[in-house]
């Protein structure tokens, strides 16, 4: 074709082409437009005079009547062992060393041979529900329990599992449930902040803060770490003794210079976080230490709790007394506002965790001692308190455990099917709900993706969960994900 017959270096029919796509293009620009698509984009200069600072966390109206009010999530970190706690399976102890073909990992198949379970089960309550001997104090509670026996979710490996469990992504950068809880209802309290994480002595996760980040959230939606040693939030009292009018003078100047400042960039999260995280930090200089002072509790309760039981003969289990004190200490955050408390039980690698891949016994022997005696006096106390009604408790891990015999006596990871169980505001106590297949391996009656027990979360606590967005990447995020989560119905009272 000769130069005659082009345009800038692009034939006719190129240019026409070209030309075409973006006179679409206009139409587009134009319909998003007028959609408000563009309205949801930070304006490239702000106000001419300093704006006041809005506390992102200011409380917010629920989208319809909640049922609960606050969320207690007790985390299994490792992965407990469905088959052996609240899944009871005859038939795979009646198949115990019998070889089955198993989804070892994902898409990956092997003979393996099959684990029975060693524990004793029994039936509790009136509602009858099945637990082990491995938990004898939740088993005066299976009457408060709806136990979801069908969950599975998309991966083997602990930190995107974990991730996907905190976040309902398996990659890092979500928001966790408790930063999507603190933008959809803000907090009623100024003083505690309104999304608290408490991890095991021996360690946190594996994958860390992702697990309690606010992601493309506004950095004042993250969790806030209470340390389990020594002081629980470090550098809260002043090292220079000033005193509380001083400070709060300081302050007032400070968040002046920084209103100025934020008001010529008004899109920058992480100074909105830092000016609502300086008037925070004074008011928690005053009223943290007391709502951590368990000082303050009547022998009666801190024995219910098992704060001062000594530990058990039994190597590595560190007793019910550490995570004895983080449910005390949980019970009295709900108390004075805060709305999201998540406590990891399990720290480190391996059976420093329920992660059981070399003897599933040992490792319940280990760590239902420390779990069992405090989570049944946390929900006796909430009830006598009359908090349950108002607060959801979860209990669980990232996934549960295979059917089959590793390493000897352990169990491989399975995200195939698992238990969960939930307690408190909206929940229908003696509840068991869905099934795994005769081994325990998968979800076979009422499945349900993770996702929706995320959506169950929201709704118990006033939010639609497919209507819950954040404008971020040219996309109304959810804690659902694209396809939205379904509201496990059969567990709501």
């Amino acid at each position: 074709m000769s130069n005659a017959n082009q345009f800038c270096g692009r034939t006719r029919r190129e240019f026409l082409w070209q030309t075409g796509a973006g006179f679409t293009g206009l139409a587009l620009a134009h319909l998003l437009d007028r959609d408000g698509f563009f309205a949801r984009h930070a304006v490239a200069q702000g106000p001419k005079e300093p704006r006041k600072f809005e506390n992102p966390l200011a409380p917010k109206a629920p989208q319809f009547a909640p049922k609960a009010k606050r969320c207690i999530f007790l985390f299994m970190y490792g992965g407990p062992s469905q088959m052996d706690l609240f899944d009871y399976k005859p038939v795979l102890n009646k198949l115990h060393g019998k070889t089955a073909k198993i989804e070892w990992r994902n898409g990956n198949f092997k003979d393996m041979k099959l684990l029975g379970s060693k524990r004793t089960f029994r039936r509790h309550g009136e509602s009858g529900l099945w637990v082990s001997d491995a938990l004898p104090h939740i088993a005066k509670h299976m009457d408060r329990l709806a136990v979801i026996k069908s969950l599975h979710c998309d991966t083997f490996a602990h930190a995107s599992a974990l991730i996907q469990m905190n976040s309902g992504r398996v990659q890092q950068g979500h928001p966790a449930i408790g930063s999507w809880l603190g933008y959809g209802l803000g907090t009623v309290n100024e003083n505690l902040p309104a999304f608290v994480v408490m991890l095991d002595p021996r360690g946190g996760p594996i994958a860390g803060a992702a697990n309690w980040t606010s992601g493309y959230m506004p950095a004042a939606y993250q969790g806030t770490v209470f340390r389990s040693r020594g002081q629980p939030i470090l550098n809260l009292q002043p090292s220079s003794g000033r005193r509380p009018e001083r400070q709060r003078d300081e302050l007032d100047v400070l968040g002046v210079l920084n209103a100025r400042h934020l008001a010529s960039r008004p899109g920058y999260s992480e100074l909105q976080a830092r000016i609502a995280s300086y008037e925070l930090a004074f008011e928690m200089q005053r009223s943290a230490p007391e709502a951590l002072d368990l000082a303050t509790e009547t022998r009666s309760t801190r024995d219910l709790y098992g704060v001062d039981d000594p530990k058990p003969g039994i190597d590595g289990c560190n007793g019910p007394g550490p995570f004895g004190r983080q449910c005390l200490i949980a019970r009295r955050l709900i108390e004075r506002g805060v709305r999201y408390v998540q406590i990891y039980s399990g720290g480190g690698h391996l059976d420093q965790n329920w992660d059981a891949h070399t003897n599933v016994e040992n490792n319940l022997k280990m760590h239902c001692p420390e779990i069992d005696k405090p989570i049944a006096g946390l929900l006796s106390d909430l009830a006598q308190r009359g908090l349950l009604d108002e607060t959801l408790v979860v209990w669980g891990g990232e996934f549960g455990r295979q059917a089959v015999n590793q390493s000897g006596a352990g169990r491989d990871h399975n995200p195939k099917g698992f238990t969960y169980w939930l307690a408190g505001g909206g929940i229908r106590g003696g509840t068991s709900y869905g099934e795994t297949n005769d081994i325990g391996h998968e979800a076979a009656v009422d499945p349900h993706h993770i996702k929706d027990l995320h959506a169950t979360m929201l709704h118990l606590m006033g939010l639609e969960p497919n209507k819950l967005t954040y404008f971020y990447g040219g996309l109304d995020q959810k804690l659902t994900g694209v396809e939205g989560g379904e509201v496990i119905q059969g567990v709501l009272a």
